[in-house]
């Protein structure tokens, strides 16, 4: 880019307060971009920590929660952990998983987890999609012939797909009753009852309806696409690989020293509930598990943020699991929502994924979860991928409500814990044009702007203007005692901040979407130190 005439002339008459500047920050340039690259790693393998002692500080009031509900709820069983960083880091058990034994639950009981279930068969189903076996997008009949007999509401419905069973927007009413009953239904029986033809709530495509249905119909697509029963191919290629060795389908084969009986309360006494064998309908909710093998589950999903370049390991791809992660149908709105205060607003929207529920909360928080119900069982997870946290919690009481002290859980862990969000990874070129940006608002230097900057940036604001403004934002500071590192909020966009004696310069820019991205703008904002303000 050809250099302002007047670039030179504006530099001289202002090179003495310049030079100054340009005097305090040569000194920090190397250091800081030393130290940035250092913390940020650009593009590089990536450990995320939180402050384990304030994290442990907090975990008493996450200890109460759950025994006020353990004690008030009338739960024969309850296991429950804390997931941070990779690492199961707190894990209690209350009660018995087998009340006529007097079998104490533990972090290591197979509790059934319902439709905590679902989101293995949405894995599975991507998985067959990222080997080219499938499309998301395919009609249910290409797979299900019998299907082809499920007269659709209205003539103008369109064909259901995949990703509407998946995501609970196939039309399909809601059904979590009699779901419940249907996880021992025969292959037999399951096709009949298709051929049967299905009745619709809605035309395919219109809204979110929570259909365990929909599910089962998933787990007939896995088997008939891999060529193996839904149970091995999720057994073999999801659990195994993430060392998920305590998580089976079939209660049968638990040893009943580590199996979690189900019950129900009613008469101011606990009952037994039947278990159900593994069936076609287990798709939907048939899963038994442990603690430890579900924090398994949960930190699998959690290391997938932020997309980054180090190896990309696990059954699926991390660009898989974001995507599985991803909202797709609105469920709800709660308006009146509040902080752990009780009563500071804090309203939340709630979208439904695939085989995940999706939320965000008016604090910009978004958090990823889903309850499991049967006779005999309440169970619910949930985790913060911007936060790497998670809390996990399964019961043996019939359809007990973990969710709401998962929820409170996760919140003082929020709030009282003080976690991060966890750092976008600084790229290489913002890295590098972030130093370059340091050294430009200081000697606005012809070579350096026509090598960084992009073909607007002179358009939208004149050289003479950019130079005057950058004297004037930077005496405002004083002499610069440091350089912050670069702070991300992608790949091509970030900020970082300039501290002098009388307050801070804040630096952001934006780079262009070419091949060797410069920057299209740039803004620096002045901010008083307190005591100036």
């Amino acid at each position: 880019m050809p250099a302002s005439p007047v670039s030179f002339c504006t530099w001289s008459r202002t090179k003495t307060a310049a030079l100054h500047l340009l005097l305090c920050l040569a000194g920090l340039m190397t250091s800081a971009s030393v130290l940035a690259r250092s913390d940020s790693r650009p593009d590089a393998t990536h450990e995320f920590t939180q402050p384990a002692p304030q994290i442990q500080s907090v975990l008493p009031e996450v200890d109460k929660i759950f025994d006020d509900f353990f004690q008030t709820q009338h739960i024969p069983g309850l296991v429950y952990g804390v997931i941070l960083d990779g690492k199961l880091i707190h894990a209690r058990a209350l009660g018995f998983g087998n009340l006529e034994r007097k079998t104490p639950a533990s972090r290591n009981t197979a509790f059934r987890i319902a439709s905590m279930t679902k989101s293995f068969i949405a894995m599975a189903i991507f998985k067959l999609r990222d080997d080219g076996r499938l499309a998301l997008d395919d009609p249910v009949a290409k797979y299900l012939p019998e299907f082809r007999r499920a007269k659709l509401p209205t003539a103008d419905s369109t064909p259901v797909t995949i990703r509407q069973l998946m995501t609970m927007t196939a039309g399909l009413p809601e059904d979590n009753p009699w779901g419940d009953r249907q996880l021992a239904i025969t292959k037999t029986e399951l096709t009949k009852f298709v051929e049967a033809g299905l009745s619709f709530s809605t035309p395919p495509g219109q809204q979110f309806e929570y259909s365990n249905l929909g599910f089962v119909l998933l787990g007939q697509i896995v088997s008939r696409v891999s060529g193996v029963p839904f149970q091995k191919y999720v057994t073999e290629r999801i659990l195994r690989p993430l060392g998920m060795l305590d998580t089976r389908w079939e209660f049968t084969e638990v040893p009943a020293d580590k199996l979690a009986l189900g019950y129900r309360w009613e008469h101011e006494q606990w009952s037994l509930e039947p278990m159900s064998y593994d069936g076609q309908g287990a798709a939907c909710g048939g899963l038994l598990t442990t603690l430890d093998d579900f924090a398994k589950y949960v930190q699998f999903h959690l290391q997938a943020w932020p997309a980054r370049e180090d190896s990309d390991l696990g059954p699926v791809r991390r660009a898989t699991l974001r995507e599985l992660q991803k909202p797709v149908a609105f469920s709800s709105m709660l308006p009146r929502e509040t902080l752990l205060d009780g009563h500071t607003p804090n309203p939340l929207v709630t979208f439904y994924g695939y085989g995940l529920g999706w939320n965000i909360d008016s604090r910009g928080v978004v958090w990823l979860s889903h309850s499991g119900g049967l006779p005999g069982f309440g169970s619910n997870y949930r985790f913060l991928p911007d936060y790497g946290v998670g809390v996990i919690a399964f019961a043996n009481r019939t359809y007990a409500q973990v969710g709401p002290p998962c929820s409170k859980a996760i919140n003082i862990l929020l709030e009282h814990g003080h976690l991060q969000s966890r750092p976008v990874p600084v790229s290489s070129i913002l890295q590098t044009r972030a130093d370059q940006v340091r050294e430009l608002i200081v000697s606005w230097d012809p070579r350096l702007s026509a090598e960084i900057v992009a073909e607007n940036f002179f358009l939208d604001r004149s050289r003479e203007d950019w130079v005057s403004l950058a004297r004037e934002t930077l005496a405002k500071a004083g002499a610069i005692r440091s350089v912050g590192p670069v702070m991300p909020e992608n790949r091509l966009r970030g900020k970082f901040t300039l501290a002098g004696e009388s307050g801070r310069v804040e630096v952001g820019f934006t780079l262009t979407p070419e091949n060797t991205p410069k920057v299209q703008a740039l803004r620096l904002t002045f901010l008083p130190n307190r005591a100036d303000k």
